[in-house]
Order: C-alpha cells, then structure tokens, then sequence
C-alpha cells in the first residue's frame, strides 16, 4: 500500500505523456501540469476524492465531463459522491486492491464509471472509444511502476 500511496507521475512516464496531451488546452493558457508529490496526490487537487483508505485498498471518486478537454471535473465531497445524480455528468471511481494469495501477493486495480443521464452516457461512450487503449496502457505502466516501487522498497 505504501507503493501505491507514494508513486509519483515520474515513475509512470506514459501517463504524463498522455495527461500532457490532455491539457494542452491549459498549456496553451499557461498553465502548467503540477507533477510534484505523489500521482494520488495529483489526483487529490485535480478534484478526485478518497471515498475508502483502508490497510488492503484505496479507491478514489470524481465527478467530471471527462469528454471535455478539460475533463470537467467538479468537487464533489466523499459522503456526496455516490447519490451524486446532476444531468450532464459521469462519476468515475478506481481503486488498488492488494491481497495475499498463498506465497504472493497481489495487486488488483478497477475502474468503473456511471452517467447521470443519456447524453452524458452518449458523450462518455464516444469518449471512451476512442481513450480507451490509452486508458489501458496508463493502467498497465501503473501497475508496474507500483510493482517496481515495492520490490525496491522491500529490497
């Protein structure tokens, strides 16, 4: 959990490469991408909240119009995350997951997201087909910057 907590944009190369193309729109207003402290962190003041922090799992929530190339996220507080139901918006949520299975362990990541209403169901599915191997490729260097962070902090 400690890797997962600390992990910084750094060590996930392809995710600050994918975020940079995203926020050109900011750039271009001169605004630059923070990449201090951890990626939660960054995910923390880009409006994403922790709606669990336990010893075996993290999972953060948002409330955007991530089809926007600003991502439309909106504040939205932890206790209001899930009856969270304003037109117009999805709710994305993620989480890391670690569990001992025998001898190993194992990290589990997800990520699931809800419209509040058909047209932002429509705009997120036209979203989503055409991020979503990036998504992935995001998701899979993520894991293994978190493997690697952990092996070198139980070395």
């Amino acid at each position: 959990m400690d890797a997962i907590r600390d992990l910084t944009p750094q060590e996930v190369p392809v995710l600050v490469a994918m975020m940079a193309v995203r926020s050109v729109p900011a750039l271009l207003r001169g605004r630059r991408l923070p990449l201090r402290g951890s990626l939660l962190d960054g995910f923390r003041r880009g409006g994403f909240v922790a709606l669990r922090e336990g010893p075996d799992e993290l999972v953060f929530g948002g409330v955007g119009r991530f089809w926007q190339p600003s991502g439309g996220l909106r504040r939205v507080a932890p206790a209001d995350f899930r009856e969270f139901a304003d037109p117009g918006w999805a709710k994305a949520a993620f989480n890391f997951a670690v569990e001992r299975v025998g001898e190993r362990t194992v990290l589990r990541t997800e990520t699931r997201v809800a419209t509040t209403d058909v047209q932002a169901r429509r705009s997120f599915g036209r979203y989503w087909r055409v991020i979503h191997p990036g998504s992935a490729l995001i998701r899979m260097a993520w894991l293994r910057a978190i493997r690697r962070r952990a092996e070198r902090q139980r070395a």
